[in-house]
């Protein structure tokens, strides 16, 4: 049976699991970032491996010696987090591998020997001294393999430097140098690549996290991931029902209102019509009530519009449609827009929540909070848009089933955001919600 490649074998070492990449080994880019690694990274080693060899030699000499030796080891491993850090960021930038951060050992009491106990007792931090000696034996490695590489190189050119300075070269001696040179060349490429996919394996075990704590947090992404699998598919379903809802309210505004007007204006045309040349006034007067009919049919399908998705939110952004709220609210209304070009630059999805949340919650404070002054807020906070609308009337709103602000609370949790409600009897509603910019 056979395995899939690791994720180091198939970004750091491609030659070892794709023929293409194989035939490509001595010019491909992942050989070459092997080189650089090999260059680079056994500097780095070999001072820190010197390093660390001096420092322990001499706490544990101190402590031996004189006693005294904690502070400075507790030092040591102190001084090994900034390059455990560093060593995989050059990982990252040099090979392409995403190391995670461990979390190390804290205190559990203040005072300073409490510190300096989970400091000596953090396994990470003694793997991370123990890494520049194992990753300098894997970097010996990469030297055996530039040199093969080297002398592959040395024997591909060796026909063209002797045939330059007069050498005859026997057939054999010809394939002989060009086959072992091809065969070096190819040998010393791979090699470098699993080397350096070594060098990934040695940095992942010592510089992240343990396996029980990779562990661990692997199990709790997982629970996390499948909450909120649970929580959107529990959203998407109150969306779903609240759109249907939603259309079915259309359906009967449009047949108890605008249709019915649009029925009786008709009535109203075919009266003026047979009138017209028998009774002049009485046409006039069927035709000036189908001019009222004609404007209120328009008011009505304005209204009926707006509350599907309002013009000026599309035309003007989310600025422009709070303040448009605001001046037909009768409740004074102050609206306070930080940076109204970041507002307006989220998504038309998260302006429309945001939109019909405010709307509901000013005519909730119209109808039913008895409130003086509506202040209501939107800014950009992260990645996510805010919206806060906060009254100073009789308090006391509850999101019951079937309510619009339960409606609003599905609608912004289908978005994957969060509808805060706090409105305590006698000391006013506050409602805010928060919904990704991107939604």
């Amino acid at each position: 049976m056979t395995t899939a490649p690791t994720p180091e074998l198939r970004r750091v070492a491609p030659a070892v699991h794709d023929v293409r990449a194989f035939l490509a080994a001595p010019w491909s880019g992942a050989t070459w970032r092997a080189v650089s690694q090999l260059v680079i990274g056994g500097v780095v080693m070999i001072v820190a491996a010197t390093l660390v060899v001096a420092l322990v030699s001499v706490d544990l000499s101190i402590l031996l010696v004189f006693g005294l030796g904690i502070p400075t080891t507790v030092a040591t491993l102190l001084a090994a987090r900034p390059f455990a850090r560093w060593e995989r960021a050059r990982l990252e930038l040099q090979l392409g591998a995403q190391i995670d951060a461990p979390a190390y050992r804290v205190a559990e009491r203040p005072g300073w020997w409490a510190s300096w106990v989970a400091v000596l007792g953090d396994g990470r931090s003694w793997a991370h001294l123990a890494y520049p000696l194992v990753a300098g034996l894997v970097l010996c490695g990469s030297v055996v393999a530039g040199a093969l590489g080297s002398v592959g190189l040395a024997a591909l050119a060796y026909p063209a430097v002797a045939s330059w300075q007069g050498v005859d070269l026997t057939s054999a001696r010809l394939a002989l140098a060009v086959g072992g040179g091809l065969v070096l060349l190819w040998a010393g490429a791979v090699l470098l690549q699993l080397l350096a996919a070594a060098q990934v394996r040695v940095g992942r075990a010592l510089l992240g996290p343990s396996a029980r704590q990779a562990t661990a947090d692997a199990t709790l992404r997982a629970a996390v991931a499948e909450q909120r699998a649970e929580h959107l598919a529990t959203t998407r379903t109150a969306a779903v029902g609240a759109a249907d809802e939603e259309r079915r309210r259309i359906e009967r505004d449009l047949h108890d209102g605008a249709q019915q007007r649009l029925v009786a204006l008709g009535v109203e045309l075919g009266a003026a019509r047979r009138n017209a040349a028998s009774d002049p006034q009485a046409a006039a007067a069927a035709l000036e009530h189908a001019h009222r009919e004609v404007k209120e049919t328009l008011a009505e399908l304005r209204d009926l519009v707006r509350g599907i998705h309002p013009a000026v939110l599309t035309d003007r952004g989310l600025d422009a449609a709070l303040s448009a709220l605001a001046a037909r609210s009768p409740v004074p209304v102050e609206v306070v827009v930080d940076d109204p070009p970041a507002v307006d630059a989220t998504s038309g999805s998260a302006q429309a929540a945001a939109y019909f949340v405010v709307a509901e919650a000013l005519t909730n404070a119209a109808k039913h909070a008895s409130a003086q002054q509506v202040v209501v807020r939107a800014d950009v906070v992260g990645d996510r848009l805010r919206v806060v609308i906060a009254d100073d009337g009789v308090g006391g709103a509850a999101a019951g089933p079937g309510s619009g602000l339960e409606g609003l609370a599905s609608r912004v949790a289908a978005l994957d955001g969060t509808f805060d409600l706090d409105s305590p009897a006698g000391a006013g509603t506050r409602v805010t919600v928060e919904v990704p910019c991107a939604s």
